[in-house]
């Protein structure tokens, strides 16, 4: 069995199965696992002076692991550990069904989409108007869509399964340590740049590969996400908002405070449904369609 046949069955394997509960109610799952990791680096090294230093030799300390590891398991005959392994570590169909949850809970009533959509958001939720739970859904939707598919299959297919593993314990250790915080800005700032890194490729790509569905000029969509906050974020947002034709980002409130972030596609529409929601999701499984088609096209040149 060639890699990309192998990430073929992984992303097929997702799309049928997500994360099934019954496994991991049993069994700890791999992410909750490089959690521990990286919580316990962080309560032992992250104190005293040099943190930044700390912090860089924490990551290497990760990495290598995550080397390892995927050296370890690739070596196994067959590449059936990467299939199942691929599988549990893109998130294409959680990310579909955590964002549709959002369309039918704000379908329902406003509280319940504001309480879906703070499973999936780091922003206050409890004043959100509908429009805002429907913009915060479809960004969170377009980040992930790179951050949780298009990334992890990029690593993959570049460097096998520990290409993938170590994208996924940094990006990872982003998500828990990489904040600008009296606590993280030194300790998780060798993390959070190299997440930036590694996702400056597939954030453009994932943008792309959105463009193929939408609209919009190129030169438009680099505009909008040159506005963003984030060097990567941006791109797939401002593709997102071009395909649907909606406004998104733009001001929201953390930890209380008002934070008044520009606007992506500003022209666009900004009266946000449920039914955009959804259309951002029907996006979702396009982009996930053509990322197939491309690693089975590749697996089919490998295997002539």
């Amino acid at each position: 069995m060639t890699l990309p046949l192998a990430i073929a069955l992984a992303m097929a394997l997702d799309a049928a199965f997500g994360e099934p509960g019954w496994l991991w109610r049993r069994a700890p799952h791999p992410a909750v696992l490089m959690g521990r990791a990286i919580g316990a680096l962080d309560s032992g090294w992250n104190a005293g002076p040099h943190r930044r230093a700390r912090g860089i030799a924490a990551v290497a300390l990760l990495l290598a692991a995550a080397l390892a590891l995927g050296l370890a398991l690739a070596a196994l005959p067959g590449r059936w550990a990467e299939v199942i392994a691929g599988a549990v570590l893109l998130a294409q169909r959680s990310l579909s069904d955590h964002v549709t949850a959002v369309a039918r809970a704000l379908r329902r009533s406003l509280p319940e989409g504001r309480a879906a959509v703070g499973l999936i958001v780091s922003r206050d939720t409890g004043a959100m108007d509908a429009p805002a739970v429907a913009r915060s859904a479809i960004e969170s939707a377009a980040e992930n869509l790179s951050d949780g598919v298009i990334a992890p299959l990029f690593w993959f297919a570049l460097g096998g399964l520990p290409g993938l593993l170590a994208y996924k314990i940094v990006n990872t250790a982003d998500s828990m340590i990489g904040y600008r915080t009296p606590r993280h800005e030194a300790f998780g700032w060798a993390a959070a740049r190299l997440d930036d890194l590694l996702n400056l490729a597939p954030a453009r790509l994932t943008a792309l590969m959105l463009r193929a569905f939408g609209s919009g000029r190129w030169r438009d969509i680099a505009a909008d996400a040159r506005r963003h906050r984030s060097p990567n974020a941006g791109w797939p947002e401002a593709a997102m908002a071009r395909a649907l034709g909606v406004a998104l980002a733009g001001p929201r409130s953390y930890d209380g405070a008002l934070r008044d972030f520009p606007f992506v596609n500003p022209e666009g529409r900004r009266a946000l449904t449920s039914d955009d929601i959804e259309a951002a999701t029907r996006l979702l499984w396009k982009v996930w369609g053509l990322a197939l088609a491309l690693i089975i096209a590749l697996a089919a040149l490998l295997w002539r």
